[in-house]
């Protein structure tokens, strides 16, 4: 079919063939459909929607776009753990080196950063001469050395998902369930696992914005990656807030460090071990949730998980002397202290409004082929509770270039609200999905 044809297929809201859908992803890796077109479809499918056997399709033809590696030569079930996107949401930088250090075979692949939530390859960009951009011959290494690789997609793998990523990004066509879940299990699957968590973020700074779109979500990313093979479940956990009290890049890949010290947010410790121990479960090497919990509490406190992040920053080329001498990672040139206009409690600290200053502030991207600055973002002083005086600080605001604070501090303005009384933070897991209950949820 001509592109045309698709896309006015779906405009109409039609459903889509699963010939055309692998017309689309075939077009659009190979550049016989021009950007335009590709944007166009994507924007089609974001009003019009998708059935869940179009997404199982586009999620089977983002796959084999490119090569599905095989990992069977490093033994029982490797796994991964990936978070739908959220503010502060570091946990994949303190997650992977603590399943590794537990035993478990971790071959990550993410993505950078997307609207106005951080990207963890932009955070391990920030650390010197970490390489996240590894082919399969150079992670297999990596992979035996310290049971953990932690880089994008390599050419050969999911090369669909690479520019349909770039796109979505700058086209305003990120909150689509197709897509989110096309693009995050074509990955996933490619890179060959067999056990997959998902962080399915819930709230204000999430993609999702309620409990049911997250269910809904959730339940078609774990029915997908299981008719794939991949034994999947999916934790529903929210983000009304930011996550830890680092929101960029360089400052957290420091909280990660303090938090894999020991010294980190209470809410960054507490759920990075709730995953990672659903990693160890599912992965076959803890029998439940009481063990697992156990071996990765004695990951942390023993310093193991540490120094397996310390093995695969050196592993990867990069710095690893960031773990003892912060120093070496970017540091902005200014700092800027957001006040509280009144005395009272922060009641409230839109998540949303939150990452996208620190975008403002150059920690994320405005269009595809702009850079990031590591040394850029917000540094949470009082988080929600917190009782402040008027002239406190509330955030810092840490960038380069002064001129870009005045687009921060308005969205700040908006963004945190000084009241009398904080309200309840809920559960840190409101919900976990798995391949039974992901059934109802999907339809």
């Amino acid at each position: 079919m001509r592109a045309v044809d698709v896309i006015r297929h779906k405009r109409d809201g039609e459903r889509l063939t699963p010939d055309a859908i692998r017309d689309f992803v075939a077009g659009s890796t190979s550049g016989a459909w021009a950007d335009y077109q590709t944007s166009a479809l994507l924007m089609a499918i974001v009003l019009k929607g998708m059935g869940l056997d179009e997404a199982v399709t586009l999620t089977d033809a983002m796959v084999a776009s490119g090569q599905r590696l095989d990992l069977r030569e490093f033994g029982g079930i490797p796994v991964d753990k990936h978070s739908t996107g959220g503010v502060g949401d570091k946990l994949s930088l303190v997650i992977a080196p603590l399943a590794a250090a537990c035993g478990a075979i971790v071959p990550m692949m993410s993505g950078r950063g997307l609207g106005h939530t951080g990207g963890t390859l932009d955070k391990l960009e920030s650390i010197p001469g970490f390489r996240t951009t590894l082919s399969v011959e150079e992670m297999r290494p990596v992979l035996r050395q310290t049971g953990c690789v932690m880089i994008s997609q390599t050419n050969d793998v999911a090369p669909a998902d690479r520019k349909l990523y770039a796109l979505r990004d700058v086209t305003a066509t990120v909150e689509s369930i197709p897509l989110i879940c096309a693009s995050i299990l074509s990955k996933k699957i490619a890179e060959g696992i067999g056990a997959l968590v998902l962080d399915v973020k819930v709230g204000t700074g999430a993609f999702m914005k309620t409990r049911e779109d997250a269910r809904r979500l959730a339940s078609w990313l774990v029915s997908i990656a299981e008719q794939n093979g991949v034994r999947t479940e999916a934790l529903l956990t929210p983000m009304n807030v930011p996550l830890g009290r680092a929101v960029g890049n360089a400052n957290e890949v420091v909280e990660s460090i303090e938090t894999l010290k020991g010294r980190g947010p209470r809410d960054v410790e507490d759920l990075s071990v709730r995953l990672t121990a659903r990693m160890l479960c599912l992965a076959g090497i803890a029998a439940d949730d009481v063990a697992a919990e156990r071996q990765v509490r004695s990951a942390l406190s023993s310093g193991a998980g540490l120094e397996r992040f310390r093995a695969i920053i050196h592993a990867q080329g990069g710095d690893a002397r960031v773990i003892d001498d912060y120093s070496r990672l970017p540091q902005p040139a200014v700092h800027e202290p957001w006040l509280a206009p009144a005395d009272g409690v922060v009641a409230g600290m839109d998540a949303e409004r939150i990452g996208r200053a620190a975008v403002a502030l150059g920690a994320g991207r405005d269009r595809a082929d702009a850079g990031v600055d590591g040394a850029a973002g917000i540094e949470i002083m009082a988080p929600v509770g917190t009782s402040v005086k008027r002239g406190d600080p509330v955030v810092v605001l840490a960038c380069r270039d002064r001129s870009r604070l005045p687009a921060a501090q308005a969205l700040l303005a908006d963004a945190i609200r000084i009241g009398g009384a904080a309200p309840d933070p809920g559960p840190m897991v409101i919900e976990r999905i798995d391949a039974r209950s992901a059934v109802a949820g999907a339809n």
